[in-house]
């Protein structure tokens, strides 16, 4: 929902990273395995309750995720890099709730089941919008840089980060969250039918 304002915000910092890595050598793809791996990096620690070195793992992905589009802008995006980031980022997605379930099964668990369902309505009304469009030759004047349509709603990942890093902040409110978060999400699958429903009639 926010996405496009925060990005216009922070771009001009992450470029100038991006082309510091890009001197000494540094890659798109390498960034995206490597801010994945610090995502589940990131869970490990909420599994164990280490819920300030995860949040601060938190962060450092999502950095690391903005550089390798970066970088990748200034290079030659590619589809294989398209499909390496945003498949690493949904299993980043699913991983922070099931760590959470893992961490405190009693009180996380159906919270978090219901999360991670909601999170496969949200990646899966994202994709096969994205995947018809394609066939159709449209394009996003919204995110005219992704290398697929990218269509938004009140869940992007802007929001997602907000709400992780609220749950690593006062995990005792996880259940809490994670059932607000989740209502966002179907809310978002929700106007994405309707606008596939009017797009593709």
């Amino acid at each position: 929902m926010f996405d496009r304002q925060a990005t216009r915000w922070i771009r001009p910092a992450v470029d100038r990273m991006a082309r510091r890595l890009l001197a000494i050598g540094v890659r798109a793809d390498a960034l995206t395995v490597t801010g994945f791996a610090v995502g589940i990096a990131a869970a490990l620690l909420i599994a164990d309750s280490f819920y300030s070195g995860a949040l601060v793992a938190i962060l450092i992905s999502r950095l690391i995720d903005a550089l390798d589009g970066a970088v990748a802008r200034l290079t030659m995006p590619t589809d294989r890099g398209g499909f390496l980031d945003i498949t690493l980022d949904f299993l980043f997605y699913a991983s922070i709730p099931l760590a959470f379930a893992v961490a405190d099964p009693a009180r996380n668990a159906l919270a978090a089941a219901a999360l991670l369902a909601a999170f496969m309505g949200t990646g899966s009304s994202f994709l096969a919008f994205a995947s018809i469009a394609a066939k159709r030759g449209m394009t996003s004047t919204a995110y005219p840089n992704k290398s697929f349509y990218f269509l938004g709603g009140l869940t992007e990942a802007g929001e997602t980060l907000a709400f992780f890093i609220a749950m690593c902040l006062w995990p005792q409110y996880f259940a809490w969250l994670a059932w607000s978060f989740c209502g966002l999400c179907v809310l978002t699958i929700a106007m994405r039918i309707y606008w596939g429903w009017l797009a593709f009639d």
